[in-house]
Order: C-alpha cells, then sequence, then structure tokens
C-alpha cells in the first residue's frame, strides 16, 4: 500500500478506513436489538415499568423529555436558545465538539455559534483544532496581532490531509475572533493547533532563538539535530517529500528530535526565564511529535493503529498542555471519533483523545458528539480526489433514525440527565454515520453506545457540505 495514500486517508480518517478491520454492519441494516434490555422490559408486570418498557419501544418521547431546541445552526443573532447547553458545560474547562463527516457546513456553524456562546458568557479563550501546532502559532498571530493575510495563511497551512479545514466556515469562524480580540486586546481568544501532522519552519525557528538567547551553547547542537528538517517548501510537499524517506532514516529523524527535546528538559528554566523555557521545550516537543508519528510504519495494519494511538494521545497531550499553562478554557473541534469518551473502534484504536482527557481532567472535560439524518459533504473518494457525495435519510434500527423522531428539527440533549427509559436505550449498541477525509470507507458505520461515548449530543437533521475556499 503506497504509504502517502495510506497516511492522507489515516490522519483525517478517524477510524483508519486503510485499516485491516472487519466493516461494521451497514447503516441500512439495522442492528439486532439488546436481547438483555428487551426482553427485561417485555417480562416487566403492569405499572411503572411496563410504561418504561413502551418507552422503550419508542425511545424518542423518553429522549424528547431532554431534548431542548436549537434555534438555528448559523452563527447569527440570538444565542440564548443555548443557554440549557450552558448548564450542560457546567465548570468543564475542555468542550469537545465533534462531527460526523469531516465537511458539513452545519457542523462547522454550530461549532461557530457555540464558541461565540461559550467566550461570551462562560469565558472560555481558545479554539482547539485537529491541525498542526505551528499552524495554531501562526493563526493565534494572526488572531492577536493582524500578522499575515488569513486567505494565506488557510492556503498555506490547510493542505493535503487538512484540506478540509480550508473552508468559508472556519474562515468566517477566524474572522469573528479575530473582530473579537480587536474589541478585547487585554483578554483576547486565542487558537491552538493540536496535531502533529506537520511541523512549520516558525517552530524550529522559535526553538533555535530562544537557544541562542538563553542557552547559546547548545546552538551548534542544536543545529545538528535539526539538520535537513526545517521545511523549505510546502507543507503537503514537505510531508510527501519526508514520507518518500526510508524508514530507517525516518526512525533515525525522531531519535534526532528526541534528543533535541531532552537538550532543554535537562536544565528547567527559573524564574523570570521559566515560562519563555516551557514554551521552548513544548515547540522542540511538537517538532518531536510529527517524526515519531512518521517513524510509524505505515504500510503495516498494526503500525497504522499504533501510529493513530500515538496521534490520539499527543492530540490531547497538546490540549491539556496549552489548557494548564494558560488557564483558557478551550473549544476543542474534531470529528465525534476523537473528542468521543470511548474508542469507536476498539480492536484497531484502542484509546481516543476524549479518553486521555477524561483521564487527565476528569469531569472538566465535556465530549459533546454531534449527529445527522441526512444530507452532503466533502471527502475523498475511491479515486483520491475531492468530491460532494450525499446520504439519505438514516434507516430504521439506527441511532438517527431514533434522533430524528425527537420532537424538534434540531436540538442538544444532556445524555447524563436522561430518564431510565432512555437511558436503557442510550446503552444499547446502535449503528451511527461515522464519514471521515475518505468516502466511503469501511469505518462508516460502527456501533456504539452512545451513552458511553458522549456526555451530550447535537442532532441536526439535515446538513449540507461545507464552501470550499480552494
Amino acid at each position: 500500500m503506497n504509504t502517502h495514500k495510506t497516511l492522507l486517508a489515516a490522519l483525517l480518517v478517524p477510524l483508519g478506513a486503510t485499516l485491516a478491520i472487519v466493516p461494521a454492519a451497514s447503516a441500512a441494516t439495522p442492528p439486532a436489538p439488546s436481547t438483555a434490555s428487551v426482553s427485561a422490559d417485555a417480562a416487566a408486570p403492569a405499572g411503572p415499568e411496563e410504561a418504561a418498557a413502551a418507552v422503550f419501544r419508542s425511545p424518542e418521547a423518553a429522549l424528547g423529555r431532554v431534548a431542548h431546541p436549537l434555534r438555528s445552526t448559523e452563527p447569527r443573532g440570538g444565542l440564548a436558545d443555548l443557554r440549557p447547553f450552558g448548564r450542560m458545560v457546567g465548570d468543564a474547562r475542555v468542550v469537545g465538539l465533534g462531527e460526523a463527516t469531516h465537511s458539513s457546513h452545519e457542523f462547522f456553524t454550530v461549532k461557530h455559534r457555540i464558541l461565540r456562546y461559550l467566550v461570551g458568557e462562560k469565558g472560555f479563550r481558545a479554539f482547539a483544532l485537529e491541525a498542526p501546532w505551528s499552524t495554531g502559532l501562526r493563526l493565534d498571530a494572526y488572531l492577536l496581532r493582524g500578522d499575515g493575510d488569513l486567505k494565506q495563511i488557510m492556503d498555506e497551512e490547510f493542505q493535503g490531509a487538512y484540506q478540509w479545514w480550508n473552508n468559508a466556515e472556519y474562515r468566517d469562524l477566524l474572522q469573528w475572533m479575530r473582530a473579537y480580540n480587536v474589541k478585547h486586546p487585554k483578554d483576547p481568544v486565542h487558537f491552538v493547533g493540536d496535531d502533529g501532522g506537520f511541523a512549520g519552519a516558525e517552530l524550529y525557528d522559535k526553538v533555535s532563538a530562544y537557544a541562542a538567547t538563553a542557552r547559546p551553547e547548545l546552538t551548534p547542537r542544536l543545529t545538528e539535530l535539526y539538520r535537513g528538517l526545517r521545511p523549505a517548501t510546502d507543507a503537503e510537499t514537505y510531508v510527501n517529500d519526508y514520507l518518500s524517506k526510508p524508514m530507517a532514516e525516518r526512525k533515525e529523524l525522531a531519535e534526532r528530535t528526541g534528543r533535541a527535546v531532552d537538550l532543554f528538559k535537562r536544565r528547567p528554566g527559573t524564574g523570570a526565564g521559566a515560562d519563555a523555557h516551557a514554551w521552548a521545550v513544548q515547540h522542540a516537543t511538537a517538532i518531536h511529535q510529527m517524526t515519531t508519528l512518521y517513524a510509524f510504519d505505515w504500510d503495516d495494519p498494526e503500525g497504522i493503529s499504533d501510529a493513530l494511538l500515538y496521534r490520539d494521545q499527543i492530540m490531547a497531550e497538546n490540549v491539556t498542555w496549552w489548557q494548564q499553562r494558560t488557564g483558557d478554557k478551550i473549544v476543542l473541534a474534531a470529528h465525534n471519533s476523537h473528542i468521543a469518551l470511548r474508542t469507536y473502534a476498539p480492536a484497531t484504536y484502542p484509546k481516543v483523545q476524549g479518553e486521555f482527557l477524561r483521564e487527565r481532567l476528569g469531569g472538566g472535560y465535556l465530549s459533546v458528539g454531534l449527529t445527522f439524518d441526512q444530507g452532503s459533504f466533502n471527502a475523498f473518494g475511491p479515486d483520491g480526489g475531492a468530491h460532494r457525495f450525499t446520504v439519505g435519510p438514516a434507516a430504521p434500527g439506527t441511532a438517527e433514525h431514533t434522533l430524528d423522531r425527537v420532537r424538534y428539527r434540531d436540538f442538544m440533549m444532556d445524555l447524563r440527565n436522561a430518564p431510565a427509559p432512555a437511558r436503557a436505550w442510550l446503552a444499547t449498541p446502535r449503528t451511527v454515520k461515522n464519514i471521515g477525509a475518505t468516502y466511503p470507507g469501511i469505518a462508516d458505520a460502527p456501533q456504539i453506545r452512545l451513552a458511553q461515548s458522549h456526555d451530550v449530543v447535537i442532532h441536526l437533521q439535515r446538513v449540507e457540505a461545507a464552501h470550499m475556499l480552494k
């Protein structure tokens, strides 16, 4: 299997369409009902238990008791309808907002709308995306000081596997963040890239500049360790060229970048220099994360599984680092399969970002899954090109089919507060739409227990493909 195509598919396909796993049940084929749950209800005596069984057979009524309508999916107008969502967030420091496709308009605009609400009403001050750490630094400089041209930055940073972020919806979100910072220069909102798929030239420059100022004796050694690594081409070309290197060379490069991190860690920063030292170590760590990610064998299913596990681990580590270093409360944007509390595919993807965040932050992390009944999205097709795809209404027996029968068109609900009959339905494995960067893929329709996967669900009746800028 071609390494470049494998990476392109896997890096933004949460469950890895390239993984050698048994296909989940098709969304058109409903899973068998939970025998234990149905039998228990059927055997219940007349009375409240029998009523509960009836609700289980028609769970949309029970789910409707905890559903709150969304007035709009667009980031305009009043936000009062999001007050119930604010109560669901509570004291969470990181809110993971998922998506069931990587390129649908409404998933992006709902995140934008929620970001506006959480910034204004709950004190959130950062937006994190599954994009490279260096991309985050570059966009953050634009948001804080207006450095650079937004279109140019997006064109240069959102390439290859990250091209789905180069859309009008995220452009609008970033423009709103910039406008907010112009009005609130002493209390700005930040952009964080938590991924390790690329390490831009600015990372090497920042690490080298710190060494030249604070640890000049390290400069010669650092120059040798980073030899040949600083990008001199566009991001997509750099990654393709990097992956064409022999495995032994990629492993050697990862060892070198690891030694660079160790150089700084041997003498921790103190006093006034502690903060600058911490940032330099993090920037060096981001470089090492990229080389380590590409040192796995992307042509081997086991190597891919190990790489995807590592990727979710570092994405969680980067979010946690930012939150603990800055104190910012963070809106985290990623696919449902990343922000979930439990992996959608335990056999091949043993642990995901949301699981790591729950371990580190406990109740300080909130997982919000976004689902949809029908609509369109952009994705890579079987030919490797970008295409627009459309899917029809969810089939009976799937999670979305039931969610779409709840009394509101678009709504949010706190699964933690669901009544008992609804909890029984939420605890039963159900097929869900799970569309990544490549379609169709063998992980498009896994069976999950919603109650174990997410704290909150936002369901949308229809979505349309995002508006790509390139």
